[in-house]
């Protein structure tokens, strides 16, 4: 494998492992490792083109095997300096891959079922994965301060890596967030700004202030770091196969926000067929929305390759991007793959929640809830194959999204005798 450099602003080289360019999603040019995120050429989106040779199968599948219990165990397949397990980092991942038999037995799922629960991580989501990988970014670049545009988990991901590293924060959400996701990211001592709008308004600021003088020295994770951001959710399609046996899995229900976690689960499955860690075999991906923010479902159904901006109106918030970037990237990955894309209701979102708490004990914020429906609506519409081995994404706690389970409480309220409880049918 020939270790690449690249240069920073202090004009000091740095290690960033088997990354050896950004090369265009659309039209293939390729430019050299830096802070940006656009084609020169066409202004499509830029992601990490790898140099993976001179990797030995078994070898490398033993040194991933005894590296340690989060994504650095992936190192060499990332854009990573050799020593990143040296550097304050809140070190994510290695979650667990539950085998849920239970929720299995209510959806009728023979061939396996599987929750990748990444309520695990630090913060409790997924986001942990990219911004830890954001991070790395970040040092090599020189940037001082570390920012975002979040719907609510991404904002308390990146205050909670940037007070760990010693960064200061400054991230902007919709100012009208579930309040449990505005604490948790106010709590790390960042600053926090509510923009008056939605995710898309929000991102569309983001995007001005990195041109201004203003935004100098920050390294906005999801905008001019975003093609390192990205590459963390490839660690997720790592961990799914290694704790299956090294194997892939027949389907996989991936929710969508932007669509980058779907088509980097991808990028992950791929990488790790042509590294010959995994057998070669056909697998389907398919993608969930809420009826209130599903644009790219829309187009799906309606057999489009371009996605139609809609203005989000759902519970599930940390999905509602209305203009998600990956959106054509995502109908491509469900179609060639054999999958779909699908919506649930508010109302199915809510259900599923509850149904994944009941059987599993797991209790997942809105956007597993989004999954879990949509799992059983592919189920039953025989879109998906319930003799397959499948695996769902829980991809935040449900302590995030309290309301959205508002009035689920006590059972019966008693005197403390046992003849109340006796009456109140609970012997």
């Amino acid at each position: 494998m020939a270790v690449q450099t690249v240069a920073t602003s202090s004009e000091t080289t740095v290690d960033l492992g088997p990354a050896a360019a950004l090369s265009c999603r659309e039209c293939g040019h390729r430019v050299p490792l830096g802070p940006v995120f656009a084609c020169e050429e066409c202004f499509g989106p830029l992601e990490i083109a790898y140099d993976f040779s001179g990797y030995d199968t078994e070898e490398l599948r033993r040194r991933i095997e005894a590296g340690p219990a989060n994504i650095w165990r992936y190192a060499p397949l990332l854009p990573v300096p050799a020593d990143v397990t040296d550097k304050p980092n809140l070190n994510p991942g290695w979650t667990k891959l539950v085998k849920a038999d239970n929720l299995a037995r209510e959806l009728g799922v023979t061939g396996g079922l599987y929750v990748k629960d990444d309520s695990g991580n630090p913060t409790h989501s997924f986001k942990d994965r990219v911004v830890a990988q954001a991070l790395e970014a970040a040092r090599a670049f020189g940037f001082t301060t570390l920012s975002c545009s979040s719907t609510g988990n991404l904002a308390g991901a990146v205050g909670a890596a940037a007070a760990r590293a010693g960064f200061r924060s400054c991230v902007f959400i919709p100012h009208d967030l579930e309040q449990g996701k505005v604490v948790m990211a106010a709590v790390y001592g960042g600053e926090l700004v509510g923009i008056e709008g939605n995710y898309d308004d929000v991102n569309r600021f983001c995007s001005e202030l990195i041109g201004d003088p203003a935004g100098e020295g920050w390294g906005f994770v999801n905008v001019n770091l975003r093609p390192y951001y990205a590459e963390g959710s490839k660690t997720l399609a790592y961990e799914i196969c290694e704790q299956l046996g090294w194997r892939l899995p027949d389907q996989i229900v991936v929710p969508i926000a932007s669509g980058s976690q779907l088509t980097k689960i991808d990028k992950g499955l791929q990488e790790l067929i042509k590294l010959g860690l995994v057998e070669d075999r056909p697998y389907k991906i398919f993608g969930a929305q809420a009826e209130g923010c599903s644009p790219v479902s829309t187009a799906f159904k309606a057999g489009h390759d371009v996605v139609r901006p809609q203005k989000p109106n759902t519970i599930a918030k940390s999905l509602a991007i209305g203009n998600p970037a990956d959106g054509p990237y995502v109908l491509d990955i469900a179609r060639r793959t054999g999958g779909a894309v699908e919506d649930v209701t508010d109302a199915e979102v809510v259900d599923a929640i509850k149904l994944l708490a009941r059987t599993e004990g797991i209790f997942a914020e809105t956007a597993g809830g989004v999954t879990v429906g949509v799992t059983r609506k592919l189920i039953e519409s025989g879109q998906l194959d319930p003799a397959l081995t499948t695996v769902v994404l829980n991809t935040g706690d449900g302590l995030k999204t309290l309301d959205a389970v508002a009035g689920t409480g006590l059972t019966a309220t008693i005197r403390p005798t046992l003849d109340s409880f006796r009456e109140a049918g609970l012997a």
